[in-house]
């Protein structure tokens, strides 16, 4: 029976939506305030589970990172009832033992992004939202459990390094970021985190790493019939990560960590005094102290 309470969101390539299984798909554009999404939405349920997918970079791959609207994408998933995210991209490596192939279930993130816009808030509506543990430990759980379900070579936790983008890091900007103690470099997870945290819908990522960053001495041999068969593979392995997962989080909690509470000091409130900012359809937050 397909559970009302709990929708599913899959922001990734186009190719992560093509599950077998995946019934009553449906297309469909979703209007957002901050502009276009990267694509229209589709909709569809995975034994009974409902579940939205946003293609990140457009079918067909038309968007660099640094061109999708963040914003309009994590709007578009909360407007479509989306309590949950898995966040599906490919990754770099920084680590001898996260061979290509291997899924990080990330659980960190520096944001080293600098041309995007990362907040839903702004002047007229001010927030500041907690992002010291900027995963779901329940959607990092279910995930774990899945790829050991399915052979996926999985490893649980990692810090993400997020760049700009779209040229790839200097030898000595790798070597800065491996002494940092990340693990892995993409260029999508943020503002993406953000603002899934901001929309109070919880999230996960799961970083597929591709290659190894310019760090590796082994860098420059890799050729491109070699990244193309792990991202092939990749693909596949997170289809059935993907197909696995949903039996894990069909009976959402009543209280699962969402993304945040968002307070908020007006200036026409007493010092220390908070009101709470849900989520509203039309963008209008009603206010309640407490």
């Amino acid at each position: 029976m397909r559970n009302l309470n709990t929708v599913i969101g899959v922001i990734g390539g186009s190719g992560v939506y093509d599950i077998e299984g995946l019934e009553n798909t449906w297309w469909q554009a979703v209007d957002s305030p901050f502009g276009a999404p990267s694509d229209e939405l589709m909709f569809g349920e995975l034994s009974g589970q409902a579940m939205v997918f946003l293609p990140r970079h457009w079918r067909g791959h038309k968007l660099p990172p640094g061109g999708v609207n963040y914003r309009a994408n994590i709007d578009a998933l909360k407007r479509s009832g989306v309590t949950d995210i898995i966040s599906v991209s490919a990754v770099g490596s920084f680590k001898e033992e996260l061979s290509p192939g291997t899924f990080v279930i990330a659980d960190q993130f520096i944001d080293r992004t600098f041309n995007r816009q990362k907040s839903f808030f702004g002047p007229g509506l001010v927030a500041h939202v907690s992002m010291a543990h900027p995963v779901c430990p329940r959607l990092g759980d279910a995930l774990e459990a899945a790829a050991k379900s399915v052979d996926v070579t999985a490893v649980r936790g990692g810090t993400y390094l997020a760049m700009e983008g779209p040229q790839f890091s200097t030898l000595a900007e790798s070597e800065l970021y491996r002494a940092w103690g990340c693990d892995v470099i993409g260029m999508t997870n943020m503002p993406e985190a953000k603002l899934a945290r901001e929309a109070e819908i919880c999230y996960a990522t799961v970083a597929m790493v591709t290659d190894y960053d310019c760090w590796h001495p082994d860098h420059d041999n890799v050729q491109v019939v070699d990244i193309i068969r792990v991202l092939t593979a990749n693909s596949d392995h997170a289809r059935s990560l993907v197909k696995a997962v949903m039996p894990e989080l069909a009976d959402r909690p009543m209280r699962a960590r969402r993304g945040a509470t968002m307070p908020w000091i007006p200036p026409s409130l007493p010092p220390r005094t908070f009101v709470i900012l849900p989520w509203r359809p039309n963008w209008m937050p009603s206010l309640g102290a407490y």
